[in-house]
C-alpha cells in the first residue's frame, strides 16, 4: 500500500514532495517508509499513543493482543516518531504529561513487553524535533452562536426533532419532559475511554443536577449494533444506568452524528438554551469536540487528564472536571448553573472567555501558518547539517524488517470481527 500510495505521489506531482506527514499509527509507518525512500523530511502526528490509554497495556499486551494488537502498535510508534525529522503534537501533555500523569511519547522512553522486547531508550522527550502546534475547529462551519446572520436556522426543525420529539427510533432514544431547562451535551464515541457512562452515572446520582437541566448524550448506532465487544458493554451499561436511576423524560440518547454542519449548528442551539458541553473522558489527547463547542460559544467543563487541562484556563474559558470523581463534577455543574440562574450575566461571561481562548490560539489559521515555518526550519536543518542520524535509521530497518514485519503478518485484514475492530 505504502509504495503504491508513493507512486501515486510522483506521479501527481512529478517530483519528490517537500514535506511527507503521517497521521495515526499506520499512517506515520506509511509516511516514515515513503520519506526514507525518497529522502524528503518526515514529520510524524500521532494525535493519540495508545500505550497510556490502556493502564500496563506494556506489561500485559499479551491479554490485549487479540484484539488490539499492540505488539504491532507499539512497534510502529517506535519507529514512526524516531525516524521522523520533526514531530508536531497538540499540547505539552502529550510529550511529557504533568505532575500526576506520564506523557503519551514520555511512556515510550523505557517500557517492557515480557516475551517481545524491552525498550531502554525508545524516544528522547527533550528532543528538538518536538514542537507543540494545536489545531483549531473549521471556522465555515463552527462559528459563534451570537452571529444570527450566519445561523442555520432552517435546521432548527431537525435538530428540535432530535432533541424533544415523543418517538423512540433508532436515531434517539428516551423523551425530554421539559423544554425549558438548559441542556447538558456531550458528543463522542461510545467506548470507556471517553466515559459517557460516566456523565450519565454522575448526572443520575444527582437528583438537584437533575432538576436544574436536562442532559443529552450523542454516541452509538441504535441501529446498527456494534460487533466491538468493549462498545456493546457500553452500551448495555448505558441502557442500565437511565433505567436505574429512573432518567427518562431528563435524558436523550441519541445515535451518532455525521453531518458536521448540523452538529454545528446543534452546539449552537444547545447555546440557545444556556447550556454546557461536557467531555468527560477518562483522558484526552487533545479534545476536538471541546475546540468545536468552545468555538460555538457553549461553556465547556472537559477533563483534567490531558489536552483539555491546557485548552481551558479553569474557571475562565470553562471548567476542568476529575473523571474519576463524579460527585464533585456534578456539584461544580450544580454550582454553575444555580449562578447562571441567579445572575444569567455569568453564563456570557464563560461563554465570552472560551471564544477569546479559542481565537488567541486554537485556530487553524496559526495551525497551517506554524506548520509552514517548521516544514522550512526542519527542512533547512536537515539539508544543511546533514543531520540524517543514520546509526537510529539503521536499527530502524532491522527493527521492522526483523521484527514487525513478522508480527504485522499476523495482522487480520480491516474487515468486521472483534480482532480487526478498534
Amino acid at each position: 500500500m505504502g509504495e503504491a500510495a508513493g507512486d501515486r505521489v510522483l506521479s501527481r506531482l512529478q517530483a519528490n514532495p517537500d514535506l511527507i506527514i503521517g497521521n495515526y499509527s499506520d499512517g506515520n509507518l506509511v509516511a516514515c517508509l515513503l520519506a526514507h525512500k525518497m529522502g524528503v523530511t518526515h514529520c510524524t502526528i500521532a494525535h493519540a499513543l495508545e500505550k497510556t490509554k490502556y493502564p500496563n497495556s506494556d506489561l500485559y499486551w499479551k491479554k490485549f493482543e487479540d484484539h488490539y494488537h499492540f505488539s504491532c502498535q507499539f512497534t510502529t510508534d517506535l519507529i514512526a516518531m524516531n525516524h521522523a525529522d520533526f514531530i508536531i503534537t497538540s499540547t505539552f501533555q502529550e510529550i511529557a504529561g504533568n505532575k500526576d500523569t506520564v506523557g503519551q511519547y514520555e511512556s515510550h522512553m523505557a517500557f517492557t513487553m515480557p516475551g517481545m522486547y524491552r525498550v531502554v531508550h525508545g524516544i528522547d522527550v527533550f528532543d528538538p524535533k518536538f514542537n507543540i502546534v494545536s489545531p483549531g475547529a473549521d471556522m465555515s462551519i463552527y462559528f459563534p452562536y451570537s452571529e444570527s446572520q450566519r445561523r442555520l436556522t432552517s435546521l432548527h426543525p431537525e435538530i428540535e426533532e432530535l432533541l424533544y420529539s415523543n418517538v423512540d427510533n433508532n436515531e434517539h432514544k428516551y423523551v425530554l419532559k421539559d423544554r425549558n431547562k438548559p441542556i447538558i451535551f456531550s458528543m463522542a464515541r461510545l467506548d470507556r475511554v471517553k466515559n459517557l457512562t460516566g456523565l450519565v452515572e454522575l448526572y443520575g446520582k444527582n437528583p438537584r443536577l437533575q432538576e436544574l437541566v436536562n442532559l443529552v448524550v450523542v454516541c452509538g448506532d441504535h441501529g446498527n449494533p456494534s460487533k466491538d465487544k468493549e462498545e456493546q458493554a457500553e452500551f448495555k451499561k448505558m441502557f442500565d444506568l437511565i433505567e436505574q436511576y429512573n432518567l427518562n423524560g431528563h435524558v436523550r440518547w441519541i445515535s451518532a452524528q455525521m453531518n458536521r454542519v448540523r452538529n454545528a449548528e446543534l452546539y449552537r442551539y444547545i447555546c440557545d438554551t444556556k447550556g454546557a458541553f461536557v467531555q468527560p473522558a477518562f483522558y484526552e489527547a487533545f479534545g476536538l469536540t471541546v475546540i468545536e463547542a468552545m468555538t460555538c460559544g457553549l461553556p465547556t467543563f472537559a477533563t483534567a487528564y490531558g489536552g483539555p487541562a491546557e485548552i481551558i484556563v479553569n474557571g475562565v474559558s470553562g471548567y476542568h472536571i476529575d473523571p474519576y470523581q463524579g460527585d464533585k463534577a456534578s456539584a461544580l455543574l450544580v454550582e454553575f448553573f444555580e449562578k447562571c440562574q441567579v445572575d444569567p450575566s455569568h453564563w456570557t461571561k464563560i461563554s465570552q472567555g472560551g471564544l477569546q481562548r479559542i481565537e488567541e490560539k486554537y485556530t487553524w489559521k496559526l495551525y497551517s501558518e506554524r506548520l509552514m515555518t517548521l516544514t522550512g526550519v526542519y527542512g533547512f536543518w536537515k539539508y544543511v547539517s546533514n543531520l540524517e542520524r543514520r546509526e537510529t535509521r539503521r536499527y530502524l530497518e532491522m527493527l521492522y524488517a526483523l521484527k514487525y514485519r513478522t508480527m504485522a503478518s499476523t495482522v487480520p485484514l480491516a474487515v468486521e470481527g472483534d480482532s480487526a475492530s478498534k
